[in-house]
């Protein structure tokens, strides 16, 4: 962990990379994918939209006019409305301070919106890279670190790969365009680019064996 007061932007690290290392590819996420996928906001909205027409057919039932049921129902669109006001915000928020990069070295994201943190993965501790499209063609790249090491699922997230609590794998999600990440990693990594598709899948981009060591995650307020 890195305790110091200041936490540089991306682009300075990238800036100041150690000689004979080499930027491949930068970028981040989409806002919407990232509300999306990780923000879960067509989720919610449809918890909401549920919950009315639960409320709306339980009034009904009670023997309530059509108009009492619909002003029934229709309470809860206060609360869901700054459900998702809040939860779209988070996700912009969250898509406006991500920021992810490929070197010839490692993998970086940094992220954040009241403590940014910067996770620095070095590509030796990456023993798998994966790629899923998703049907608006944005795409997701979760990463296999060595089993003997370990990152903080809460530090990472929402860069990390869904319902992979015991062994956390940090992803970078929501690219716009994963074309160029896919052909990053690949050339980054050794590996070969798996065939891009607007259906939604997930494809191994490579394997191999690396040695052990730690994946560094930097953060402060």
């Amino acid at each position: 962990m890195n305790d110091d007061d200041y936490e540089p932007s991306l682009n300075e690290r990238l800036q100041h990379l150690p000689e004979g290392e080499k930027l491949i590819w930068k970028g981040g996420p989409a806002f919407w994918p990232l509300a999306r996928e990780a923000f879960h906001v067509r989720g919610v909205a449809l918890y909401f939209v549920i919950l009315m027409a639960w409320r709306f057919a339980a009034a009904l039932s009670d023997g309530q006019s059509a108009l009492d049921a619909l002003s029934y129902a229709a309470a809860l669109l206060p609360l869901a409305a700054i459900a998702m006001t809040l939860l779209v915000w988070l996700a912009w928020m969250s898509a406006r301070n991500t920021s992810y990069a490929v070197t010839t070295k490692r993998v970086l994201i940094k992220s954040g919106v009241a403590l940014t943190g910067t996770l620095n993965i070095p590509l030796r501790y990456i023993v798998n890279a994966g790629m899923r499209i998703h049907k608006d063609g944005s795409g997701d790249f979760p990463l296999t670190i060595e089993k003997s090491e370990r990152i903080a699922w809460l530090i990472a997230w929402p860069n990390v790969r869904p319902w992979h609590m015991s062994h956390p794998e940090p992803m970078l999600r929501g690219v716009a365009d994963p074309a160029p990440l896919a052909d990053a990693l690949a050339k980054a990594l050794g590996g070969q680019v798996p065939a891009l598709s607007s259906a939604p899948q997930r494809a191994p981009l490579m394997s191999h064996s690396a040695p052990g060591g730690a994946a560094s995650a930097a953060s402060s307020s």
